[in-house]
């Protein structure tokens, strides 16, 4: 060894220190990626393509609304698979398209960002489903019944954030007290409940109430 060598620099900290250092490295690569990744609001899709198939449907093609429609009896019938979810993004008239709107703009996106976006949509389509069941087995042998409307997904929504929310109050016109969200939620269950057994009108009470559960 020549004496007149430079001496190398002795290493900082050997093998673990340089694994150390490159997590550090991989972890902060890892971080900058999720930073930059856009997140895709899976309720801002929906609240838009609902509103845009709604009112196509009821102002500008009727036939869209033909097609989407649940009708039990020819759900297996006629292989309607399909149905079960496109139903759920057309609506009989404005005021029913207004009424499931506001009820899934205000409860929808905070629930979003609670529990993110994959499971929001997990929850959301499989309501949609769900919400159904009864619906089914009620009018299967029933070939004039149909049903349309994103009610028993929204009722899963409403009920979803409920139970994340149990603070939150809720403002119903024309009542001037907030209502507690709890208790709101047993009066639309009981509401549900009994609307179903009256069968009257085209609102699908029973995916109301099945939504309810399922969320």
């Amino acid at each position: 060894m020549d004496p007149l060598a430079p001496a190398r620099p002795a290493a900082r900290g050997g093998r673990p220190a340089r694994r150390a250092r490159a997590r550090a490295r991989l972890r902060d690569g890892r971080a900058h990626l999720r930073e930059a990744r856009p997140i895709v609001s899976v309720a801002l899709v929906i609240f838009v393509v609902t509103i845009a198939a709604s009112l196509a449907g009821l102002y500008a093609k009727p036939a869209i609304v033909e097609r989407s429609l649940f009708r039990p009896y020819w759900f297996l019938r006629r292989r309607e698979y399909a149905t079960v979810v496109t139903s759920g993004f057309v609506h009989a008239d404005l005021p029913h398209l207004l009424f499931n709107m506001v009820t899934f703009y205000f409860f929808a996106f905070p629930l979003e960002r609670q529990i993110g976006p994959v499971r929001f949509a997990a929850l959301y389509f499989l309501a949609l489903v769900v919400s159904d069941f009864g619906t089914y087995f009620k009018h299967r042998n029933n070939p004039q019944y149909a049903s349309l409307g994103a009610s028993g997904a929204i009722s899963a929504v409403l009920f979803a954030a409920v139970v994340y929310f149990p603070w939150m109050k809720l403002f119903i016109i024309p009542i001037p007290l907030p209502i507690p969200a709890p208790l709101f939620a047993v009066a639309y269950v009981a509401y549900s409940w009994y609307s179903a057994r009256q069968a009257r009108g085209r609102i699908n009470h029973d995916a109301h109430l099945g939504g309810a559960l399922f969320g």
